[in-house]
Parts: structure tokens; C-alpha cells; sequence
């Protein structure tokens, strides 16, 4: 939104000027249209107040009112006329600006503004006043400026998340672009080549863009994405870290924000190894925003799979089941629970048969009953048979209570 300052100009309402004396309103139903706009010494349009054809003092023909965006318009008698600006608290034989011999010709439409910034009308202030002006117009054109940065910064942000989510889902772009033939070492190199250039542009952008405004967290949160993509592991936790010390500074800390740069900052942390420190930035993210604390819950128990890591794979997916048990978009966590635990199985020594850990099967079976379709489900058939465990049936939502 564009932020600028007025000037207000009530206290500068002057006597109004006559019109010439041969300045003389024509027959009733000759008539023209004139309109404008009102714009105020430092540049911004007048929002209120009313313009005036007035033939002498506290002689007003037609009156218009201004609106919103500082226009006026209207019809009068064809005719030559001062055009008066009076704000609401004018009186009715002043004016804050005045401009004479305004002719409306008949059954035509006059243009005439009532600007401000003209140096005929600045030479009316006091010395004081247009020091007053001078200052004003500085902070209006350094709020420009600012709108203009944060312009730039918008568009940039929207091409960054644009470009991180190309880079996320870079695998399926390889495959279009290779087509079915294409080799699984093609399809990888070509994954790796648009995951190096989308983050690569993501990270240059944001490098210069929190520069620029340091203040922003979310620009900090997308830098710090961009170097979890290019596995800059250590650049990630310092920008994320920024991102999260400046939202968490903020008046009014925004809590999405909050929470995305938490959730990241504990990928960064458990990609080096950091798990008690990427445990405590995911809890941050869940008690900053709980409406995303499942999603960032599953994230952390992928993460950590793909980190192989058992025992935190398993904190983490227990961590979300806790808030989203029977989601079917949970599902994953419950194989990513099973994972985990299976590899804790033991001989049994009286009867030498292998034993699952407890509550391995029972995750093995809600992942089932929730995905029986899933990616892991033959394997997850597989292992389960192994144990001789019963592999349940056709997953049922239950049916809602009226």
C-alpha cells in the first residue's frame, strides 16, 4: 500500500477573491460540466471537503463534493467563474484554494484541478508552513521509496516460494521433461541440475533481498530454505536462526511465519546430526502455531527416516500420532513407526522365533488400515506375515456422529 503524509489545510483558509465584474452566470438550462481533482501542497489528493463555482463572495452557484480519491465533477450554468476548495471545517466565506476565470462553455465538460503544488499557491504559505511542506515531502518520497522496495521484495518472494517448490518437486519435472525412456541416472542427474539452479536463484535473491530488509523474517525463512536445498546445512541454521530471532522480536509475531522458520531450522539441525537441538526447534514450531504441529511432526519423523535415525524417527512419528491419530494423511508415520522399531527385534530364547518390539505391529497395522494401498504396503504385508501377524482388511472411515 502505498504510505504517504498530508498537510492538513483548515488553518489556512483565506477570504475568497471576486470574479471579475463582467463575470456574469448565463441563462438557466445553457448549461456545461466541469470536473478535477483536488491534490494538496505535499501531492496527495484531498479525500473530503467540497468545490465551489462561486460568481463573487459567498456567492456559490453549484457546489460538488469531493471523493474518496480526490475528484469532483458536476453540471452549472455556462459561465465564467472562481472554482473554490473548502475542506469540512472552512467557513462559508473562506477557501483553502482558489483558482478564477474558469469558463464552462455550454454543452461542453471543463477540466480544471485544484493543485496545490503549484508555486503560485505555495507562495501563499507562511514561512513556517512551507518549512513544514519541505519536511513532509522529504518522509513522503523516503515512504516511496520504502513502498518501492517492499514492492520489489513481494515480487521476489512470490517467484522464490514459486521457485522452491519447483525445486522440491524437481523429481517429476525430470521425468516430463526426459520422457518414460530416460535412464534412472539421466532422471537423477537432471533432478539434481533443477534443484541446483531453482534454490541456487532462490538463495542469490534472498541473499540480496535480506540485505536490503533485515527487518523481514520471511525473507530470512525463504534463504534459509533455499540452503537447506543446496545441503548448505550450517548457512541454513545461521539465516534460520536470524529468521526466527527477528519474527520472534516482532510486536505482533506472526505465527506461521514463526512456526515455518522453527520447523525448518529443526530440519537443518537433524540433517547434521543435531537431534536434540532439531527436537527442540520442531516443539517450538508445534507451540508456536498447533494447527500445523501435526504436518510439522510428520516432516520431522521423515526427516529423521531418511537420516536413519530409528529411536528419532520414532519420537518424532509418536509426537504426531499424539496430535492426529486416526488422519489418514498420517499415515505415513505409523510406517515410519514401524520402521523404526522393527529393527529392535529380538529371539525369543525359549522358542527361538523372532519377536517384534512392541507396538511395531500395531503401527504396521494402522498404516495399513489407513493407506492398505500405500507405497509401503507390500513391504509392510511382507514383514507382518513374517511374524505371522494378522494384516487387517479394507480400511472404513467410521461414520460420523449426527
Amino acid at each position: 500500500m502505498k504510505r504517504t503524509l498530508s498537510l492538513w489545510l483548515g488553518v489556512l483558509a483565506l477570504a475568497a477573491s471576486p470574479v471579475l465584474a463582467a463575470a456574469q452566470a448565463a441563462p438557466a438550462g445553457n448549461t456545461g460540466k466541469i470536473h478535477g481533482h483536488v491534490i494538496g501542497p505535499e501531492g496527495n489528493p484531498r479525500t473530503n471537503g467540497t468545490v465551489s463555482l462561486s460568481t463573487g463572495p459567498s456567492e456559490d452557484k453549484a457546489t460538488f463534493q469531493v471523493d474518496a480519491q480526490g475528484a469532483y465533477a458536476g453540471e452549472a450554468p455556462a459561465g465564467t467563474y472562481s472554482v473554490l476548495y473548502r475542506d469540512p471545517t472552512t467557513p462559508k466565506d473562506k477557501r483553502v484554494d482558489q483558482i478564477d476565470n474558469v469558463k464552462i462553455v455550454a454543452g461542453q465538460d471543463t477540466m480544471q484541478d485544484l493543485d496545490m503544488t503549484r508555486a503560485e499557491f505555495i507562495k501563499t504559505l507562511t514561512p513556517e508552513q512551507q518549512k513544514q511542506l519541505e519536511e513532509l515531502k522529504k518522509k513522503n518520497s523516503e515512504a516511496l521509496k520504502s513502498n518501492q522496495v517492499v514492492r520489489q521484495l513481494n515480487a521476489d518472494l512470490n517467484k522464490a516460494q514459486q521457485e522452491l517448490h519447483e525445486g522440491d518437486t524437481a523429481g517429476s519435472s525430470a521425468a516430463q521433461q526426459l520422457g518414460a525412456s530416460a535412464s534412472k541416472a539421466d532422471l537423477a542427474a537432471k533432478t539434481a541440475e533443477i534443484k541446483q539452479q531453482m534454490y541456487s536463484d532462490v538463495e542469490q535473491m534472498m541473499q540480496k533481498d535480506s540485505a536490503a530488509k533485515p527487518d523481514a523474517s520471511i525473507l530470512w525463512t525463504r534463504l534459509g530454505q533455499a540452503q537447506l536445498g543446496l545441503k548448505k546445512y550450517d548457512d541454513a541454521v545461521t539465516s534460520l536462526k536470524k529468521a526466527v530471532e527477528v519474527e520472534g522480536a516482532a510486536k505482533k509475531p506472526n505465527p506461521q511465519w514463526l512456526a515455518l522458520s522453527q520447523a525448518a531450522l529443526g530440519e537443518a539441525y537433524a540433517r547434521q546430526g543435531k537431534v536434540a537441538e532439531a527436537q527442540a526447534a520442531y516443539d517450538d514450531a508445534a507451540k508456536s502455531d498447533p494447527t500445523s504441529a501435526a504436518a510439522n511432526y510428520k516432516n520431522e519423523s521423515i526427516v529423521f527416516f531418511q537420516s536413519q535415525n530409528p529411536d528419532a524417527q520414532v519420537a518424532a512419528a509418536d509426537k504426531a500420532i499424539a496430535v492426529a491419530p486416526e488422519d489418514p494423511k498420517m499415515s505415513i508415520v505409523y510406517y515410519i513407526k514401524g520402521n523404526g522399531l522393527v529393527g529392535k527385534t529380538a529371539e525369543d530364547p525359549a522358542t527361538h522365533k523372532l519377536v517384534p518390539p512392541a507396538g511395531c505391529m500395531e503401527a504396521y497395522q494402522k498404516y495399513l488400515q489407513l493407506d492398505p494401498n500405500g507405497q509401503f504396503a507390500g513391504e509392510v504385508k511382507q514383514i507382518m506375515a513374517s511374524f505371522n501377524q494378522t494384516i487387517p482388511g479394507t480400511y472404513k472411515a467410521e461414520k460420523k456422529k449426527k
